[in-house]
C-alpha cells in the first residue's frame, strides 16, 4: 500500500494558491483514476483506489500546511505504512514553473509542510514530488508569491496536472525517473 500526500491549506480561499498545487495534483489523480469519494479521516480528506495494481491512499491534510504531519502520521500508523512508501506532492520555489522532480529523503528546504511531516514521521525518508512554481526573484517576495493565486497567464497548470495524473502509474510502479520523463514529455516546463 502507498500513501500519497498532497500538501496545501484547506478552504476555498486557498484553493487556487501556488502553495496548494499538491492538493491540485491529488485531485487530478483521484479524478483520472476514479478513486473513491473524498471522506474525512485522519484530520484530512482521504480517498482510495488502485493505480498500476497498487492500492493507493490519497490524503489531503486539513491541518494547514504547518501541521501536515498531524494528519500524515496517524494515517501511516493506522495502515502500517513506512516512510519509504509515502510520497508528498508539494510546491517547489527552486524549480521553474511546470518542472517536476522526484527525490527521496533530504531536508525540508524551508518548506514547512515537509518539515512537519519529517517531525511527525520521525524520518525524512519519504519521497517528494517537487512541483515547480518558480521563484519571485527576491526573498522578501516569497510569501506573497507562494500564498498568491495562480494567474490567468499560468496556462501551464492544467496541462501539468493532467500530465501528473497520466504518468502517476509509473510512480506507483516505483519508477520515478520514467515518471519525470513522461511528465516532461506531456507538459514541457515554461521556464
Amino acid at each position: 500500500m502507498l500513501l500519497w500526500v498532497g500538501l496545501g491549506n484547506p478552504g476555498p480561499e486557498y484553493a487556487r494558491q501556488r502553495h496548494n498545487i499538491g492538493f491540485m495534483a491529488l485531485e487530478a489523480i483521484a479524478r483520472r483514476h476514479r478513486f473513491s469519494p473524498w471522506r474525512q479521516k485522519f484530520r484530512g480528506l482521504l480517498a482510495d483506489g488502485s493505480i498500476a495494481g497498487q492500492r493507493v491512499l490519497l490524503l489531503m491534510p486539513q491541518t494547514y500546511m504547518n501541521g501536515s504531519g498531524n494528519a500524515v502520521q496517524p494515517a501511516a500508523a493506522f495502515h502500517k505504512i513506512e516512510p519509504e512508501a509515502i510520497t508528498a506532492f508539494h510546491d517547489e520555489l527552486d524549480l521553474a514553473p511546470g518542472r517536476v522532480r522526484v527525490k527521496r529523503g533530504g531536508g525540508a528546504a524551508g518548506h514547512n509542510g515537509l518539515r512537519d511531516m519529517q517531525r511527525a514521521l520521525g524520518s525524512p525518508d519519504f519521497y517528494r514530488v517537487r512541483i515547480g512554481i518558480g521563484h519571485p526573484g527576491h526573498k522578501d517576495r516569497v510569501t506573497g508569491h507562494v500564498l498568491g493565486d495562480f494567474a490567468k497567464v499560468d496556462t501551464w497548470v492544467p496541462p501539468l496536472l493532467d500530465a501528473i495524473a497520466d504518468a502517476c502509474p509509473l510512480l506507483a510502479e516505483g519508477n520515478p525517473e520514467a515518471f519525470m520523463t513522461r511528465v516532461a514529455f506531456l507538459a514541457p516546463a515554461t521556464g
